[in-house]
Order: structure tokens, then C-alpha cells, then sequence
């Protein structure tokens, strides 16, 4: 049975709307004020919150910036009731992470019809966030230890020859021991960052007010700046002949310019790993023919390409061939390209033949 606050000043109205919702089967609660709604909500844990806003002592503005702050309640179904209609007022509890908006009056079934969709809508992100993570901890058991290993073991064989032998070394040996383990450790440093970042998107996907702060920032120059990662990747790969750049019309991004930075790079360091030294990568910005307020970046490498059933289940911990090619990384690098795109509202897509060509194109929005 689904729990729900009704939070009401007016009196009869609120008592019409318990009676309702109880007859309909559920659990329900009611507050006189924002103060005393607040604290039932601490005691009762609603599954959803009906609101009044112009309220006195706590509005419902300060209802919901509260239990937005606080984190057992930040993804709570809030739907708020008034008898302002003007766009402002809507604007306003949307920006500040309301769910539904009703105006009054209004009919019965209005108000059922909002608090199941509502309930709904939250029943199955919940359901998809646990069916995500059950995927999550499937696919870590498998890749994930193995790729833990593999630099683990190159640093600590190599640490323990320079250990023992140390005295009888020459410079050389010691300068290539000393590069393979720098080289293990960075491998390990990118997949614990590559972790952490898809752990962050997924809980981002939940976090509306995160979201919205995050949406606000702006990447000015993402030309300049897909430019500086894709050629810090061509000289580490030791390929600058190889990286073909070319910058189309350019406009400001609505996004973190370090979530940007970190898509660009794990796209060019996958077209770079995939592809053979002298085969072109290509990296293509500026409008996209989608949209006139959408920019795209199009990253294509020649090299080993894709099968179609591949390109549909790419994903975080998602590995190919691997008999057939060694790997560097858990195939996170993608899914986090993915997760970051989408977090801006943007989509990535690939294209890919088998032994040709894999072109990803990310549409982002502009500021």
C-alpha cells in the first residue's frame, strides 16, 4: 500500500482529498503546514507528497527545497497543488524539482490520475536503477577482477626485479622496468576513475536537482578543447600523422567542460586503441544537420569495427574478441561517454562495419 502526505492549509479542501485517497487504498497523512508536513514526513516516509504552495509559517517552495536537500528524501514524487496558474509559479516548483503541477480547482480524477502516474513513474526508475545495478554487479564479477590483476601483476613483478636486482642493473633496464610499471599504473588509474564515473552517472540519473545544476554550466570553446585532448592522445599514442581535425561552425555547450573533456577523451583513446598505427582517426566538430541548436562531434578510426549485434550491447564491462585481441580497459570507456552525453540531454550513436570503419557521433545541445 503506497504511502502519501497530503499537505493542505485550507481545511475542508485537505479533508476532501484524504477521504478520497483512502477510498482509493491508500495510506494517507496530512499536514496543516510546511513545518508540521515536514516533520510527518521525517516520522511517516511517504511514497509521494501532495502539496499546497501558498501556505503559512512554510511554503511549499521551502517544503520541497527541504526535502530536496536532504538525501532519503531527494527523489520523493512531490506534486504541487495551487490556485496560481501563471507560468512563473510553474516554472518556478519545476525548476526546483516538483514532479506534477495542478492547478485548482480541480477535478478528482485529475488529482488520482497525477499521483498514480507519478508512482508509478518513481516504482519504475527504482525498478530499472535495481535491474541496472543487479546488471553492474554481474558484470563486475566477470571483467572486472581480471583487469584489477593485469596491471597489478606487471607493477608488482616488476617492483619486486627492481627490488632484488637493483645493485647489478644498468640504467636502461632500470628506465624500461620503471616505464612498465608507470604504464600498468595508468592503465589501473583509468579504470578506478572510469569506475567512479559511471557510479556518479548512475546515481545522477536519479538526482533532479543535481541534474539541473549541472545543466547549467557552459563549455565556451568545445572545438579548442576537443582539439587539446584528441592531440595530448595522438602524441601518447605516439600517432599525430595519423589524427586528421577538422572544426565546422562553433557554439558554446550547455555542459561541464571537465564531463566534456572526459567524453572526447575515452571516444579518441577507444578510436586510437582499435585501430592500427597509420589508419586515419578523424575528428569532425561544429553544427549538426540535426538541429540548429544541436553541436556534433563525429570521432571515426579504420580500424577493427564492429559487428551489428555488438554495436547494440555496447556497454560498461562489455568486452569483444577478446581471444582474438588483447584488451586494455573493462569496456567502460564507452558507457561512460554514453552516460555523460545523456546526462547533458544529448545522444550518442555508432556506426560500424566489421574490419572497416567505427564512426560515434555525439549531438549535444547548445548554451
Amino acid at each position: 500500500m503506497a504511502k502519501i502526505l497530503v499537505i493542505e492549509d485550507v481545511a475542508p479542501l485537505r479533508s476532501d482529498m484524504v477521504e478520497m485517497l483512502r477510498i482509493e487504498g491508500y495510506d494517507v497523512r496530512e499536514a496543516e503546514n510546511g513545518l508540521v508536513g515536514l516533520e510527518v514526513a521525517q516520522e511517516f516516509q511517504p511514497d509521494l507528497i501532495v502539496c499546497d504552495i501558498m501556505m503559512p509559517k512554510l511554503d511549499g517552495y521551502g517544503v520541497l527545497r527541504a526535502l530536496r536537500a536532504q538525501n532519503d528524501t531527494r527523489t520523493l514524487p512531490f506534486i504541487f497543488l495551487t490556485a496560481k496558474s501563471e507560468r512563473s509559479e510553474v516554472r518556478k516548483g519545476m525548476g526546483l524539482g516538483a514532479d506534477d503541477y495542478l492547478s485548482k480547482p480541480f477535478e478528482n480524477e485529475e488529482l488520482l490520475d497525477a499521483v498514480r502516474a507519478r508512482l508509478e513513474q518513481h516504482y519504475n526508475m527504482e525498478r530499472e536503477a535495481d535491474e541496472r545495478l543487479a546488471r553492474l554487479r554481474e558484470s563486475i564479477t566477470t571483467a572486472l577482477p581480471h583487469e584489477l590483476r593485469t596491471p597489478l601483476n606487471t607493477i608488482i613483478g616488476f617492483s619486486d626485479m627492481l627490488l632484488m636486482e637493483a645493485p647489478s642493473l644498468t640504467p636502461d633496464e632500470v628506465g624500461e622496468w620503471a616505464s612498465h610499471i608507470h604504464r600498468a599504473a595508468q592503465r589501473l588509474n583509468r579504470l578506478v576513475e572510469n569506475y567512479l564515473t559511471y557510479v556518479r552517472i548512475q546515481s545522477l540519473a536519479l538526482d533532479g536537482p543535481r541534474l539541473s545544476k549541472l545543466r547549467a554550466y557552459v563549455t565556451p570553446n568545445p572545438h579548442v578543447d576537443a582539439e587539446h585532448q584528441a592531440m595530448y592522445l595522438a602524441q601518447k599514442y605516439d600517432r599525430i600523422d595519423d589524427l586528421v581535425i577538422e572544426h565546422g561552425e562553433q557554439r558554446p555547450l550547455r555542459l561541464n567542460e571537465t564531463d566534456f573533456a572526459k567524453i572526447i577523451d575515452e571516444l579518441v583513446d577507444n578510436a586510437f586503441k582499435f585501430s592500427e598505427r597509420g589508419s586515419r582517426i578523424e575528428l569532425l566538430t561544429g553544427m549538426s544537420p540535426e538541429g540548429e541548436d544541436l553541436y556534433e562531434i563525429r570521432i571515426t578510426d579504420y580500424g577493427r569495427g564492429l559487428r551489428p549485434e555488438q554495436v547494440k550491447t555496447v556497454g560498461a564491462y562489455m568486452q569483444f574478441d577478446r581471444l582474438v585481441y588483447e584488451q586494455q580497459g573493462a569496456g567502460m570507456g564507452l558507457a561512460v561517454a554514453k552516460g555523460l552525453t545523456e546526462i547533458y540531454l544529448g545522444q550518442l550513436r555508432m556506426e560500424s562495419e566489421l574490419g572497416r570503419y567505427t564512426t560515434v557521433v555525439v549531438t549535444l545541445p547548445t548554451a
